[in-house]
């Protein structure tokens, strides 16, 4: 689904009792692979830039998932599993700092 507006969606929100309390921000470059690679289909490689630092996100079937981590030199000991608050919680701690909302500055 897009919102084109997301001021009002939050008041929806707001109005069904439902209260933000995380904020994130992020650039997301989404790339495929070509369609001739049939093992690669329904596969996205997402590069998502974040305050805390840039992830390659694999989505899609998990075979597809695997073969394309190995192809970019990755074994499943290097994947992530950890959703981005998770991450920011972890990176205030190091940081010594108070998590609130992981913002560009």
């Amino acid at each position: 689904m897009e919102v084109t507006d997301a001021a009002t969606l939050a008041a929806i929100f707001e109005g069904l009792g439902l209260a933000g309390w995380f904020r994130y921000e992020k650039y997301r470059t989404t790339f495929r692979l070509p369609a001739s690679l049939a093992w690669a289909r329904g596969l996205l490689i997402e590069l998502d830039e974040t305050p805390i630092g840039t992830y390659v996100e694999l989505e899609g079937p998990a075979g597809a998932i695997d073969r394309a981590a190995a192809e970019l030199g990755y074994s499943k000991r290097d994947y992530v599993l950890k959703n981005y608050l998770t991450l920011y919680v972890e990176e205030c701690r190091r940081k010594g700092v108070e998590p609130v909302h992981m913002l560009f500055s």
